[in-house]
């Protein structure tokens, strides 16, 4: 895998909205990741969430991707969400086996779980993480504050996965790791912000309190040799690429002098 320090993308690409801005005027959706991949290094592609992509899919987005780029996924719902991660390994089993066509472009597989998956349900997740193979990155994404615990953390730690670090509006913002690398995610208000807009062409909600907050944990983690992962969605402020631009834009600021307010 190409370890390079910093990777900043968005979560999905496949926005007709973004035409104009990432994608040229009149680009048709199987040229968009082509575009996107010329400005952007890194995607995490959230249609693995709803279901397990065909080998076809995933040389498709290899060809349409130069060296260098690397592909983060979501793990299937069905796992997440449907079977609980009980009964799942046939599906789990699939979906590694199709990712792993990505070879040295295949980055971290992310544990997204709902709200209502919560602290009861720690011996049955004890169990899963324990069957996990090696050989990938996992990173592990929880909602419900009732997790965040040292039991949970340590359980993390022994299995070397990464707790996703979130920007979500009713979760701590957290700069804690639990392996050598870490993955966050910008994900905002959704409900808010689909109050306000159903396109994702621009900003339209002010974020820089919060990159100035962010910035800092985030260079001391390169700084301390830590592999770092970012990714913003569109419900974060309306346009994630422009929302990953913010972020490069204040983590250069920050490292000539001090982020403003």
């Amino acid at each position: 895998m190409n370890e390079k320090r910093l990777r900043v993308g968005t979560s999905s690409w496949s926005h007709d909205s973004w035409k104009g801005t990432v994608y040229p005027p009149g680009s048709k959706p199987g040229e968009y990741l082509s575009h996107y991949a010329k400005r952007f290094d890194t995607v995490e592609i959230d249609a693995t969430w709803y279901r397990i992509p065909s080998e076809t899919l995933v040389r498709k987005w290899d060809q349409d991707t130069p060296e260098g780029f690397v592909f983060s996924a979501k793990v299937p719902s069905v796992i997440t969400h449907e079977k609980r991660l009980v009964g799942c390994e046939g599906e789990l089993q699939e979906f590694l086996r199709v990712m792993d066509l990505l070879g040295s472009k295949r980055g971290p597989l992310v544990f997204q779980f709902p709200y209502d998956f919560k602290p009861d349900q720690f011996e049955v997740l004890s169990k899963f993480l324990e069957r996990l193979p090696t050989g990938f990155r996992f990173a592990l994404e929880v909602r419900h504050r009732g997790w965040l615990t040292e039991k949970f953390y340590d359980l993390l730690r022994r299995r070397g996965i990464a707790l996703v670090l979130l920007d979500l509006s009713w979760m701590p913002k957290l700069n804690l790791l639990t392996t050598d690398w870490t993955y966050l995610r910008f994900i905002g208000d959704r409900k808010k912000i689909e109050a306000q807009t159903t396109t994702w062409d621009k900003v339209i909600v002010d974020r820089t309190k919060e990159m100035a907050e962010w910035v800092p944990r985030i260079q001391k983690f390169l700084d301390d040799g830590v592999i770092t992962w970012a990714y913003f969605n569109n419900h974060y402020a309306g346009h994630a690429p422009g929302s990953a631009d913010l972020f490069l834009q204040f983590l250069e600021e920050h490292r000539k002098g001090p982020v403003r307010p």
